[in-house]
């Protein structure tokens, strides 16, 4: 019944900046992990960021320091504000969500259960 829609992605020049967002829908709850993932052509889904129910968040260190992800629960949405874009982020970016929190922060794909469509993000 979870529903996650993402949007933002785009093209942009290396060392700019870029926000995804994930708008839920359905039925969706405050215990709930919630995580971005990518996947570029011809490798395998990554975890990118994610962020606990209590707030935790935890990062891919090729990301760390320059990627922000949050969630807004009035909005029932999530971000993540990318910043200093280098050509390796290009890639298709997913927004998951599993309910449960002992997985969140290892940031598996196996772990999610409820995906999002996928938003391109192209830097150049």
């Amino acid at each position: 019944q979870v529903q996650l829609v993402e949007s933002g992605g785009g093209s942009v020049q290396a060392g700019g900046s870029l926000r995804l967002s994930c708008a839920a829908s359905g039925y969706t709850y405050s215990s709930y992990c919630m995580g971005w993932f990518r996947q570029a052509p011809g490798k395998e889904r990554e975890g990118v960021a994610a962020i606990d129910s209590d707030g935790s968040t935890s990062y891919a260190d090729s990301v760390k320091g320059r990627f922000t992800i949050s969630k807004d629960n009035a909005k029932n949405t999530l971000y993540l504000q990318m910043n200093s874009l280098k050509p390796e982020d290009t890639a298709m970016y997913y927004c998951a969500a599993e309910d449960g929190s002992w997985f969140c922060t290892h940031r598996r794909p196996a772990d999610f259960g409820y995906w999002g469509q996928g938003t391109q993000v192209t830097v150049s």
